[in-house]
């Protein structure tokens, strides 16, 4: 079976999103959204809309943003956030958003074709932040291959 990589983030604005604070930031986001959905082996991303500017509606607080999208590997998300005009936005976070103490981003392996939702990214980030890095949610740093993956309900319970 094909797998995917999914993956969340989520950052905590310094300011509301239509401040003069994040003006740069906000007029980044249609260009680098753009970059992504053109981006080799980008296969969805969560969307809050269809215009520029486009971020994700939740409850989770009014001045969290959420990123959620699934990539085909490790090496093509790896590809748009390092190696790519991404990076630049990501170099300037910290203008943006406050500094977090716990994870806050989250991957984990899905089945070819199964689009994951918020509320199952949340809870991978919740396990990552309980647990520690496992199979189930990791990240760059503590990666686990998808022949690890421990996405099906009965392979998680026998790796107890």
């Amino acid at each position: 079976m094909t797998m995917h990589l999914a993956q969340l983030n989520v950052a905590h604005m310094r300011v509301p999103k239509d401040s003069p604070e994040l003006a740069d930031f906000v007029a980044a986001l249609d260009p680098v959204n753009q970059l992504s959905d053109a981006a080799p082996g980008f296969v969805w991303r969560l969307k809050g809309g269809d215009g520029p500017q486009d971020t994700v509606e939740h409850d989770y607080g009014d001045h969290m943003l959420i990123n959620f999208s699934v990539w085909e590997s490790r090496d093509t998300l790896w590809d748009f956030v390092y190696r790519s005009a991404h990076l630049g936005v990501l170099q300037r976070r910290r203008e943006w958003f406050l500094r977090m103490a716990e994870p806050y981003t989250v991957m984990w392996w899905i089945p070819e074709g199964h689009t994951p939702t918020l509320g199952e990214g949340m809870d991978r980030l919740e396990l990552l932040k309980a647990h520690g890095p496992t199979p189930r949610a990791f990240t760059f740093k503590d990666f686990y291959d998808s022949s690890e993956a421990a996405w099906r309900p009965a392979a998680a319970e026998v790796r107890k």
